[in-house]
């Protein structure tokens, strides 16, 4: 044990003499340029200060970064990790780094060591840096899967994912005492929609769970490994069983998503064999048949590699497809539903407005498996509907599932507000911060629709269709902004429209007797309720 502590205390005294020096060094070289001046912020002790901003969440991060904020302005330096990391949260800092100097600021951080694991040294999309790779990535995605004519393709499925949906609902509904712990039925209904477009089949149920609670697992243990991107190789020594627990994971996300890849492969290969030797035979389903996520990797080429992508890499932007559409959406819906289920008036307008679009709700029956015999409100209902965009809009304002954004770096020294950002500097943008700003939002704190309407109703916000992209103003920006803002937000728009139409068309929602819905928060991976949403739910019209 001593000789343990030993290592530790030499280990960060030579850091802290090698940091002493090169800051000294830098300092110097740096007398003869004093045009880089850095945003404000609070100062810290080499090494140590570094190593305590590297163990807080980004929840704890950001109550202190609301008290410097009002000490030092939206333009905030933190020293964390080797590098000067900024904060912005200010909207209209945000459109000038983000839109006017779009170029500069998409770039990606380089990735930490156990970052590094699960984005296959930064091949995929979230991650890449900015350049030939990320936009193949991302092109492959937004033609490929997120294409409005992809995107349409898929309404079978959203309206299968629905029908099983309703029916947990039904099934769970006791008119004795029909309280609901709903976020659990959200994320399962969203994974099993996400599965689906990335790999083309439906999967038994055992199998999905075993998939969700793998996917699930890992994406709340990233805060655990954090203290091991700190001097990594004294680490992997020092906390090897950590190490272990780190790679074990990814062991299992490999095991879980490498047979679905391998298994859609093969029947591609089947079906080219199949149709070489004239079996022009096609099912009804697989006329039907569209085409998968992992389906467009396979083949694809890195142009600065020359080469196609490993199976570990499709591993990757398989999980990066799942993790991004179905934690993110579920903790949105679950926040938009709370709302609806605290502010009793807010939903019964909202139903009013759908019953004059699509009529009454029907009688709830399914189908044993949840497909056909579903009746929904229509995905092209959905914009004859302004009040639900502006519910969804509202929440998405108000309850942001990432209170940041991915980091951004920046790819040369650039001004922003009359300080210098250094060329490699991680950039944060505060979204939540821009969300609520008094200064843009009336009384942000409050959950109003009505906000994002105009005086005849319409869905617009001071005469103009809301943009919520922020290519013309930023105001809000739930999916960041720019050329990094995330490709699916058009995808989880309509999910979340979808969705929340036919829950509150399909049942009524209300309060538990003695609960006030709690909108406290707490960080997972995304920003999620601290205590989840809990409802009586009760159909709108019996089932004859």
């Amino acid at each position: 044990m001593e000789s343990y502590w030993f290592i530790i205390i030499v280990s960060l005294c030579l850091s802290a003499i090698l940091k002493s020096l090169f800051t000294l060094l830098s300092s110097s070289g740096s007398k003869s340029n004093n045009k880089e001046k850095l945003p404000p912020g609070p100062s810290t002790v080499p090494v140590i200060g570094n190593l305590l901003w590297l163990r807080k969440s980004f929840s704890e991060i950001e109550s202190i970064l609301q008290k410097l904020k009002t000490q030092y302005g939206p333009l905030i330096t933190l020293r964390i990790g080797s590098r000067p990391s900024i904060f912005v949260g200010s909207h209209s800092l945000a459109y000038k780094a983000l839109v006017q100097n779009g170029a500069v600021f998409s770039d990606r951080p380089k990735t930490l060591p156990t970052a590094k694991i699960f984005n296959s040294n930064q091949h995929n999309i979230s991650s890449a840096v900015y350049g030939p790779t990320w936009r193949l990535l991302r092109r492959n995605l937004t033609y490929e899967i997120l294409h409005p004519s992809r995107v349409k393709s898929f309404s079978r499925a959203r309206r299968w994912v629905l029908g099983v949906l309703l029916q947990r609902y039904l099934h769970h509904h006791d008119p004795a005492k029909s309280d609901i712990k709903v976020v659990d039925h959200f994320r399962y209904a969203m994974f099993c929609l996400l599965l689906l477009m990335c790999f083309g089949d439906k999967l038994p149920e055992n199998q999905i769970r075993d998939i969700e609670s793998i996917m699930h697992r890992l994406l709340l243990s990233f805060g655990r490994f954090n203290m091991l991107n700190f001097l990594p190789r004294l680490g992997k020594i020092l906390f090897r069983n950590r190490w272990k627990e780190l790679l074990k994971l990814r062991e299992d996300q490999e095991k879980v998503l490498v047979p679905l890849i391998r298994a859609r492969i093969q029947s591609k290969q089947q079906r080219k064999y199949d149709a070489a030797d004239g079996d022009d035979k096609v099912s009804e389903e697989e006329e039907e048949e569209v085409v998968p996520y992992v389906d467009t990797l396979v083949g694809l080429k890195l142009p600065d590699e020359k080469r196609e992508l490993s199976e570990d890499e499709i591993v990757t932007l398989c999980s990066e497809f799942l993790n991004a559409g179905t934690d993110t959406t579920s903790t949105a819906l679950q926040w938009i539903m709370a709302n609806l289920v605290k502010y009793p008036a807010i939903q019964d307008k909202l139903y009013k407005e759908i019953v004059n679009v699509v009529g009454p709700s029907p009688p709830a029956l399914f189908s044993g498996d949840g497909s056909k015999e579903v009746v929904e409100v229509k995905e092209e209902d959905l914009q004859r509907i302004p009040y639900l965009k502006a519910v969804v809009l509202e929440g998405l304002r108000r309850h942001p599932p990432g209170h940041f954004v991915l980091p951004h770096s920046v790819t040369e020294d650039v001004e922003l507000d009359g300080y210098v950002i250094p060329k490699n500097a991680i950039v944060n943008f505060m979204v939540a911060e821009m969300g609520w700003d008094s200064e843009v939002w009336e009384n942000p704190m409050e959950f109003r629709p009505e906000r994002f309407l105009g005086a005849n109703g319409d869905y617009v916000n001071e005469g103009q269709v809301f943009d919520i992209t922020g290519s013309k103003e930023i105001k809000m920006m739930p999916f960041g902004a720019g050329r990094r803002i995330c490709p699916g937000f058009g995808l989880a728009l309509l999910h979340l429209e979808y969705f929340v139409a036919n829950l509150i068309w399909h049942f009524e929602w209300r309060a538990v007797d003695g609960d006030d819905v709690d909108l406290s928060e707490k960080q997972e991976f995304t920003v999620v309720m601290k205590y989840p949403l809990r409802a009586n739910i009760t159909p709108r019209v019996k089932s004859s």
